[in-house]
């Protein structure tokens, strides 16, 4: 006895392997749009990126003599148009030199005004500076472990 399958055009058995690859194709977009919902990192906010730039400083800058220049409040309305709400600002403005070449920088001590006595960030004021090697005008004259003022 001989059985036979049932005959069935070529154009159905075509039809049935694209509808499972585009099965596939879609069960794979779904995975993939879920894996990076799921991984994604939040972007950092800038007293974040302010924090690791201070920390990466601490352990690799080097140092350098320095002059405060001034020390500076600026109030919200000196900041302009920006997206978010402005916040007062204490800046610490100083000079160094490095390898002949002059810079004058400024860092925002608001959060680390506990740290350092402002009164006494007077003009002319000696200090240290740490600075980043592949780019001297990366630099800080205070962090949360470290304190180049000379007081």
């Amino acid at each position: 006895m001989l059985i036979t399958k049932p005959h069935t055009p070529a154009s159905t058995h075509l039809r049935m392997d694209s509808l499972r690859l585009y099965g596939l194709a879609a069960a794979s977009g779904v995975l993939l749009l879920g894996a990076y919902v799921l991984l994604r990192r939040k972007p950092k906010s800038p007293d974040d990126l302010e924090r690791e730039r201070r920390a990466w400083l601490e352990g690799t800058g080097r140092i350098t003599d320095g002059t405060v220049i001034d020390v500076q409040e600026l109030t919200p309305e000196e900041f302009g148009k920006e997206k978010q709400k402005p916040r007062a600002a204490i800046m610490l403005i100083y000079k160094y030199d490095v390898a002949g070449v002059s810079y004058e920088c400024s860092q925002d001590v608001t959060y680390l005004r506990h740290w350092i006595n402002l009164h006494s960030c007077r003009l002319g004021l000696h200090t240290s500076v740490k600075y980043d090697p592949q780019n001297p005008g990366n630099s800080l004259v205070v962090s949360e472990n470290w304190m180049g003022l000379r007081q």
